[in-house]
């Protein structure tokens, strides 16, 4: 702890961030960020726009036909890969008795566990950059043009075609899932390197799909630049990067349009006088960036995203507090990034993110894993949802919002105060539907303790 980081010594960054007294001992924290402003107040053109998330969205609408093909389940909703938001009243009393604390306004659960194919969050960022690489490749190779009808691509002919290609990926566990099973049955190789984290299971799923799995005992950082120098060595390989692809953050950000239609279909107003707050379990930052991008893009200034990490891998948090984003690791402040949340094991958050939504990030709190099992299986009780242990971060977000200082801080600075009761709270359940019975079970019971 005596060497210098980035420059200044610990007591320095102490004296500058007097939260870190408390980050570092792993202890909860609720932190709003001073660099959050509104629309009005911005000057620097985003690298990203409107029109590219139009883009990713018709993208994924041509692919639609091939996905509902090859995968019949999601027949129903025509290949498209979408989530159910449901209001969880039940879930808000137990809140309210669990932390004596009300909650005003509504809670929902945006439930990205239950997306198809995948059944996490990453289902939206990692199956569309699969289908981003397919798509250029085909139209390359001159087998569709963007008019055709895109179940062409299921033929033996295109998956020959996919599988003198590779496609490799660093992950915890759940974005591997995704580009695994996706890539996979387009005819793609697929090389997935995972870290230590990583649950077995997912392990094992994967080999089943024929994706070939290299394991590491380190943590996610080493796991991803693995999968980056195979990638740079090997020909028609394409390396994807969950802490810089422009891609995967834009597969991530068509999720704000398709929530804007949920909530004008149950007529829920979200507007300046109707404030809509998002709740976002972060690792590295991909998918809560996307989609804060994409919420950002819809609502403006009447959405307030904030994101929830582990006590022992709060990485995004320490990034956004000293501006450093990408070059400082929780490692570096003597944090052990160990965590069963291992969707969240991350040490270093993406810089791309972070710099990209660093005046559109509200905040970030962090959570013990103990609070993890007790909140899934509060859940599991209340509204039979069962989620894995990262899923659960953001229920502490509304909690923590009333309870603390700093949020009701925000929400005086805000003037949202007196607006709250017409307030809809969304948390974002990220995974959990794949996750095995056995292992779900295993999860609950680790409440056993707190009853």
């Amino acid at each position: 702890m005596k060497n210098r980081i980035q420059g200044k010594s610990m007591d320095e960054w102490k004296r500058e961030h007097p939260l870190l007294e408390q980050i570092i001992r792993t202890h909860e924290v609720f932190w709003t960020n001073p660099q959050y402003v509104g629309s009005s107040d911005r000057i620097i053109t985003p690298i990203l726009s409107e029109v590219d998330i139009q883009d990713a969205e018709k993208r994924l609408l041509r692919f639609a036909p091939y996905i509902a093909k090859v995968f019949p389940k999601t027949s129903e909703t025509k290949g498209i890969i979408e989530s159910p938001l449901v209001k969880i009243d039940k879930m808000k009393e137990e809140l309210k008795a669990l932390y004596n604390q009300e909650i005003s306004g509504s809670l929902y659960l945006k439930c990205d566990s239950h997306l198809p194919i995948s059944g996490s969050v990453k289902a939206r960022g990692g199956i569309y950059e699969v289908l981003k690489i397919a798509e250029d490749i085909a139209i390359e190779k001159r087998i569709v043009v963007e008019t055709d009808d895109y179940t062409i691509l299921a033929s033996e002919k295109c998956r020959e075609l996919f599988s003198g290609y590779s496609i490799v990926v660093g992950s915890t566990g759940n974005l591997g899932l995704s580009i695994g099973i996706m890539g996979a049955i387009l005819g793609f190789k697929v090389i997935v390197h995972m870290s230590s984290d990583a649950k077995q299971w997912k392990k094992d799923l994967l080999r089943e799909k024929g994706v070939t799995v290299l394991e590491y005992d380190s943590d996610y950082a080493q796991a991803v630049e693995a999968g980056r120098i195979q990638a740079q060595q090997e020909e028609n390989s394409y390396f994807i990067d969950d802490e810089n692809s422009q891609n995967l953050f834009l597969g991530y950000a068509v999720a704000g349009k398709r929530l804007k239609q949920q909530l004008e279909h149950l007529q829920i107003l979200v507007d300046q006088d109707h404030p809509l707050f998002v709740y976002l379990p972060c690792g590295v930052g991909g998918a809560p960036g996307g989609i804060t991008f994409g919420l950002k893009t819809v609502f403006d200034d009447h959405v307030h995203c904030f994101f929830a990490e582990p006590t022992h891998s709060p990485a995004m948090l320490l990034g956004l507090m000293t501006r450093l984003h990408d070059k400082v690791s929780v490692q570096e402040f003597g944090i052990d990034n160990v965590t069963d949340a291992d969707g969240l094991a991350v040490g270093r958050p993406s810089g791309f993110v972070g710099k990209t939504l660093e005046k559109d990030i509200s905040g970030v709190f962090t959570i013990q894993d103990q609070e993890l099992y007790r909140l899934l299986r509060r859940l599991a009780d209340s509204e039979g949802i069962y989620l894995e242990p990262s899923a659960l971060a953001g229920f502490a977000g509304p909690v923590k919002l009333f309870a603390e200082s700093k949020g009701r801080q925000y929400l005086e600075q805000s003037n949202l105060r007196s607006k709250m009761k017409n307030a809809t709270h969304i948390v974002w359940a990220t995974g959990g539907s794949m996750v095995p019975e056995e292992m779900m079970s295993h999860f609950y019971n680790k409440d056993k303790a707190g009853e």
